[in-house]
């Protein structure tokens, strides 16, 4: 199976696969913490983060959009696009 994980400006590689699933969601939030307004986050995971989603739209509310790229029982590759933040 092939995993779709080309960018395009603006948008930003994350592939959770290679961390230790004890520091993911921490990992994860810290990635989302850095990006702009505009900006993408591809996220490539090896499951449906369905609790993580949840949380980042706890946390940015309408400031996040979740886009599945692909969706498979053994990879999944999501945008998290960044949106609306108060400029630094």
């Amino acid at each position: 199976m092939t995993i779709d994980v080309t960018t395009e400006q603006n948008v930003h590689l994350f592939d959770a696969r290679g961390i230790a699933r004890r520091f993911r969601h921490s990992a994860i939030f810290g990635a989302i913490g850095a990006l702009r307004n505009g900006e993408t986050m591809r996220f490539v995971n090896d499951h449906d983060p369905i609790p993580l989603i949840a949380q980042l739209r706890d946390r940015l509310g309408d400031n996040i959009t979740v886009t599945y790229r692909q969706r498979d029982a053994d990879a999944v590759v999501i945008d998290f696009g960044i949106q609306g933040l108060p400029e630094e």
